[in-house]
């Protein structure tokens, strides 16, 4: 399926852009320096994104503790290993890239779980922030403006790290 649908909106960390097929979400974007991939793109909205937006609005609201809108991760077998066990995480959950390595069969992988978490295409909803280093340190985020967004979507589920 293509992606046909796109919507924005708002947020504390700034705009975000979401795309979709008919029946998924299938990238989230926050924006970085004040752009996004698709700005010069007129929204179109479908059902899912509807529900992705009003999901992401009662999120940032902090009256949204998880997601259940539809996602579709395109990938690698590895990184859909790795955002599977991202989507298990809940809310306030944090883990290390090395516990993560472990769970997915590939210990000592954590490098190439840092890709895969990296490579997330619809993180937030797909949480990638809870992601830290073994010592509870922050190494980085790829979304939005890096590891100032990283520390916002810490700080909003309460996720302690290590300064």
């Amino acid at each position: 399926m293509t992606e046909r649908f796109l919507a924005r909106l708002d947020s504390p960390i700034g705009r975000i852009e979401l795309l979709a097929d008919d029946d998924a979400v299938t990238s989230l974007t926050i924006e970085r320096d004040a752009a996004l991939p698709h700005d010069g793109d007129p929204e179109q909205r479908n059902a899912v994104l509807e529900t992705a937006v009003a999901q992401l609005v009662e999120y940032f609201a902090g009256a949204r503790t998880d997601f259940d809108v539809p996602v579709r991760l395109h990938g690698t077998a590895f990184q859909q290993a790795v955002w599977a066990r991202l989507q298990q995480l809940q809310w306030g959950d944090a883990t290390s890239y090395g516990a993560l390595a472990e769970a997915v069969g590939k210990p000592g992988s954590a490098r190439a779980i840092g890709g895969a978490v990296g490579a997330n295409p619809v993180p937030i909803i797909v949480g990638c922030h809870r992601v830290l280093a073994s010592d509870g340190r922050i190494t980085g985020y790829s979304g939005g403006e890096g590891v100032p967004t990283k520390l916002w979507l810490l700080g909003h589920e309460h996720i302690g790290f290590a300064a």
